[in-house]
């Protein structure tokens, strides 16, 4: 069974296909979000201090931190982000940036085994940010395009993903630490791109044998009534096997789809998780509250 062991200064995290699905909560990320950009340009953490804090309150297992604001210094933004979110919570972060060099101050920063968030299949690019991932002793997320781009044929993706998995294996990577992203497309626009998603998750599972991410939201671009949507795509992909996703842990339709599946794929133990969260408590003075049992004792007396 593969186990991708994630962890932070004091906390250990297992992805794999026998665990809960794992939520990687995506709100630490100025990408379209003009007043988060200018507060982290500004050397202004409060709504960075807020999002962490919250999503750790939804249940986020993980959280995506990215600092990659156009004309900042994003090396020393984004080491000084994951300082501070470390310092508010224990959850263990993934390390997210397109820029080498803020991948790199990323990882010195961090205290315990980070996901670095993402390497894709040029070799350029694999010959640059796999050596920094063996160095840190992180684990990686593979993107599955290349050179060519991103295809609409998943049997192109599957490759550019084993690809990623036997040149990370080149340098001293196990399997087990390469999450894929086998590149969710937007339904919206590519009617088939559900049913090529579970297709490419099915072989990742049994014929790599690797775990795998995704930004969830990305299914339904574009369409009305999203979460409702997103829920349903992420209970029908943990079904095929997808082990984690970047996601928005704050939305309780999608919250819910996940639990959904962890209750039907066996990963919430005896419906545990389920049974606390949706049980309706007992009415006051119904037999089986304690104050029913009260008031038994009070009558046989």
């Amino acid at each position: 069974m593969t186990h991708t062991v994630i962890s932070s200064h004091s906390r250990e995290l297992v992805i794999g296909f026998d665990r809960p699905f794992c939520i990687i909560g995506e709100r630490i990320n100025p990408t379209g979000r003009k007043k988060l950009a200018a507060e982290m340009a500004a050397d202004d953490f409060t709504t960075v201090e807020a999002d962490c804090l919250a999503q750790v309150a939804a249940g986020a297992h993980m959280l995506d931190v990215n600092a990659g604001i156009p004309l900042a210094d994003e090396p020393a933004i984004l080491a000084k982000t994951i300082k501070l979110v470390q310092s508010l919570t224990d959850l263990p972060l993934s390390i997210d940036s397109s820029i080498v060099e803020a991948l790199e101050s990323g990882l010195d920063a961090y205290q315990g085994k980070a996901l670095v968030n993402s390497v894709t299949g040029e070799e350029e690019r694999l010959e640059v940010v796999l050596p920094l991932v063996k160095k840190h002793g992180a684990a990686v997320v593979a993107i599955s395009n290349d050179e060519t781009g991103i295809s609409e044929d998943p049997d192109v993706r599957f490759e550019v993903a084993k690809k990623i998995v036997h040149r990370a294996m080149d340098f001293g990577i196990a399997a087990e630490d390469v999450v894929v992203d086998p590149l969710v497309m937007p339904i919206g626009a590519l009617g088939g791109a559900g049913k090529q998603a579970f297709s490419i998750i099915r072989r990742l599972r049994e014929e790599l044998g690797v775990n795998t991410t995704c930004g969830a939201s990305n299914i339904s671009f574009g369409l009305p009534n999203r979460h409702a949507l997103n829920a349903i795509f992420l209970a029908m992909a943990a079904g095929a096997g997808m082990t984690s996703a970047i996601m928005n842990p704050l939305h309780d339709e999608e919250m819910t789809g996940i639990m959904s599946a962890d209750v039907l794929l066996n990963n919430d133990l005896d419906c545990r998780k389920w049974i606390r969260k949706y049980r309706q408590p007992s009415p006051e003075g119904h037999a089986g509250s304690e104050g029913g049992r009260r008031e038994r004792r009070r009558r046989r007396g």
